[in-house]
């Protein structure tokens, strides 16, 4: 039977009306004026020279479709990782591939977990497929194993987890991701979204890459939006079992990445001096934020500990999280409100530059004083 809306068109799958579609950073105000962007988790750094001298080269040529194998750049990050260029798959940034795991794994009638404050593409990638997102209890801000594992039934086939988490900073150390994938069945796919991961100290590895490397099961993704500041590209990466990534290429888009793209990925992959530099200066004023947000806690603010480059900031007191959040965007910044998140008393406020932090510190300081 064929389903027509009020004005005789074809109507959507009824759980494709039920999603809420994605809501972007703000980059304007109201009135449109372009305000300094904390909403997004950009690169404040910029892009890396060497990536954008690649990128450069490799956009002279514009009628000639990219290598639909992203030969080069597969390459480059199995080099960088110690992994086998053939399970490594790429998508239109990360986001494709947890849109492709889901597609791939689970449809109607099936069950698809993630945790609650996740990122929000985690509930559109399962209402697409006509899934039904299951939302486990979170654990101050941050992922609850055991929650996890008490939503799992006969239907679960897929479960997202951040880390670090978006949009809260949570850390979950190794063993408990270890804990998580050992209590799963083997048939539910565990896909550990890692696109903060570069921000993270060298002894804090999660150990998800090594379980993608050697479990059939474990789905790991990674993005070049962030640390790299490619996030005008879109490319995002991934690394699983060879059946895995065999049933993500079926239906992820052929020519997913630009030839420029490719290029840029690959060498800012192995520009390991501008990451390092990058998160030297996200450690500095991430904790330079973290510590002015603590002195202002006789105001009612607090933050939850981050391991991103970003500060989930709590307002608790006289000034709240909307009223800051319209204060800053007056002042010129653009900053993360989260009400559609369950967080309408929190910001997520990126990790911007020494003179955007400084100013930043020192409105919230103005404003709660004041309130």
């Amino acid at each position: 039977m064929t389903h027509v809306g009020a004005q005789g068109g074809p109507q959507p799958k009824e759980w494709i009306s039920a999603i809420a579609p994605y809501v972007p950073g703000k980059a304007a105000d109201a009135s449109g004026r372009p305000v300094a962007k904390l909403s997004a988790n950009e690169n404040p750094l910029g892009t890396g020279e060497a990536a954008r001298a690649a990128f450069a080269r490799a956009s002279a040529d514009l009628a000639t479709y990219p290598d639909p194998g992203a030969a080069l750049l597969r390459q480059a990050i199995a080099a960088q990782y110690g992994l086998e260029p053939a399970r490594v798959i790429y998508g239109t940034g990360s986001d494709e591939l947890l849109h492709i795991a889901a597609s791939a794994y689970a449809g109607p009638g099936d069950e698809i977990i993630h945790v609650r404050y996740g990122f929000s593409v985690y509930e559109i990638a399962a209402r697409r497929v006509g899934a039904v997102p299951v939302v486990a209890a979170d654990k101050d801000y941050g992922t609850d194993v055991d929650a996890i594992l008490a939503c799992v039934t006969d239907k679960t086939r897929v479960v997202f987890v951040a880390n670090p988490n978006n949009p809260t900073g949570t850390f979950s150390p190794r063993a408990e991701i270890a804990r998580l994938h050992a209590a799963l069945r083997p048939d539910i796919l565990l896909v550990i979204d890692q696109a903060y991961a570069e921000y993270l100290e060298p002894e804090e590895d999660d150990g998800a890459l090594a379980l993608a490397e050697s479990e059939p099961n474990v789905l790991v993704t990674r993005t070049f939006s962030k640390i790299h500041g490619l996030a005008a590209e879109r490319i995002g990466w991934g690394y699983a079992s060879a059946q895995i990534v065999e049933a993500l290429h079926r239906i992820r888009a052929p020519f997913n990445i630009t030839s420029a793209g490719q290029a840029a990925a690959a060498a800012a992959i192995a520009d390991t001096a501008w990451v390092e530099a990058s998160r030297a200066h996200n450690r500095i004023w991430r904790d330079y934020l973290c510590n002015e947000v603590t002195a202002l806690g006789n105001c009612g603010l607090s933050h939850v500990p981050s391991s991103a480059n970003f500060v989930l900031v709590r307002f608790a007191g006289a000034l709240s999280a909307q009223t800051a959040f319209e204060g800053l965007m007056e002042a010129g910044y653009a900053t993360r409100w989260l009400p559609g998140q369950g967080l309408p008393d929190a910001l997520r406020i990126t990790i911007g530059t020494e003179e955007q932090m400084r100013d930043v510190a020192r409105l919230l300081r103005e404003m709660a004083t004041r309130a």
